[in-house]
């Protein structure tokens, strides 16, 4: 459905030194950075698509949307709690802490923050917790 998500920043340094250590804690494999551009991205594992990418837009300055959020998938609770703290230890503020959110669904384990520019986003697992905690 998505080839790519752009994710506008202000400070490219910043952002980068935010997404860089959040998207490893998420195993998803750095593709490109354009100093240049000030723009940087990420690809989908085993697939390259969607991209994420931050970036300074084309046109005006970037500003964090009111209702708008992106959601990374984490392939355990354990992750969501890593990714969660990793974003905090780089500047991210917490918008909700790790934790199950049952109104969404049972299994629904998620954590909210947002990155230096004040754009919310998520991490989620779906799974079980004991599914999560076996590899199953």
């Amino acid at each position: 459905m998505f080839s790519h998500l752009f994710v506008g920043i202000t400070d490219f340094d910043r952002a980068l030194a935010f997404y860089t250590p959040l998207m490893a804690a998420l195993k998803q494999p750095h593709r490109f950075t354009d100093p240049g551009s000030q723009r940087a991205g990420w690809q989908s594992v085993p697939t390259p698509r969607p991209l994420f990418i931050i970036g300074r837009p084309l046109e005006g300055e970037a500003c964090f949307g009111n209702g708008q959020m992106t959601a990374f998938m984490a392939a355990s609770r354990a992750m969501v709690d890593e990714v969660h703290a990793v974003a905090l230890a780089h500047g991210g503020t917490s918008e909700g802490a790790p934790g199950l959110r049952p109104q969404y669904h049972p299994d629904y384990y998620g954590a909210y923050f947002r990155d230096p520019d004040g754009n919310k986003l998520c991490v989620v697992c779906h799974e079980a917790e004991s599914s999560t905690a076996t590899g199953a």
